[in-house]
């Protein structure tokens, strides 16, 4: 095989997984960045104050990481299938970056950090996201992935569905555009910004947990195909 083919493959082996340690890079510098502010109002005023560091700038600069990382999982699955070069590195980190990021965004965006104390001493959430609604997207994606390493470690095939990939894409633009929204008011927004961000935030939930449905499905009607396992006596626990 000549020298420039030989090369050309160690690329294509290479690159896929090479953009998805990017991708876990990326979700490092997201998280630091978005951790840097905060944001709350001044007591006994009725306007947003924004608190050293916590500036647009940052809104705008962990919008655009997130939206970078997310590409990186567009093109690195593109790449590794067009070229077959799925790997077993790529087959688990891959999935194991998607939920770093996408799941660290949840987790980042219902923190203190983005809650704001109301004049009447209430609290307030700008991103609109409860941390309720971080623990129901962390608990689909435990679901889902303990389900698939249990079918995948029995060799069935058990690859992503199509609303589970609707669901990434769906997550992708909804938490950039959280971000965007209160990058653009100045963590300020008006009104109809606060009820687009509750109407992206909740459509979030609901895709989430609808994607888990099929999997769901899937999972019952293969298990019931499958030979009943020896029984040993023990307990299951681990």
């Amino acid at each position: 095989m000549p020298q420039a083919q030989q090369t050309a493959g160690s690329v294509r082996r290479a690159l896929p997984n090479a953009l998805t340690m990017l991708r876990l890079l990326i979700a490092a510098a997201f998280f630091v960045f978005l951790g840097i502010g905060s944001v709350r109002i001044a007591s006994g005023h009725d306007h947003w104050v924004i608190v050293p560091f916590s500036t647009r700038t940052l809104l705008w600069l962990t919008a655009v990481l997130f939206i970078v990382g997310a590409l990186t999982d567009a093109l690195d699955g593109y790449l590794a299938r067009r070229w077959n070069t799925i790997t077993v590195f790529g087959r688990i980190m891959d999935p194991f970056a998607d939920k770093v990021l996408v799941v660290g965004a949840f987790i980042c965006l219902c923190g203190p950090k983005f809650q704001v104390t109301l004049p009447d001493g209430t609290h307030d959430q700008l991103t609109g996201v409860a941390p309720w609604m971080a623990v129901t997207v962390l608990a689909r994606e435990l679901l889902v992935t303990s389900i698939r390493g249990w079918f995948e470690s029995q060799g069935i095939d058990f690859s992503a569905s199509l609303t589970g990939k609707l669901k990434m894409i769906f997550q992708s633009v909804s938490i950039p555009a959280i971000l965007i929204l209160l990058a653009w008011t100045n963590a300020d927004p008006p009104t109809w910004v606060r009820l687009a961000i509750d109407i992206i935030c909740w459509s979030m939930v609901v895709m989430t947990i609808l994607s888990a449905i099929p999997y769901i499905h899937r999972a019952v009607g293969t298990a019931r195909a499958l030979p009943p396992p020896p029984q040993d006596g023990g307990s299951g626990a681990a």
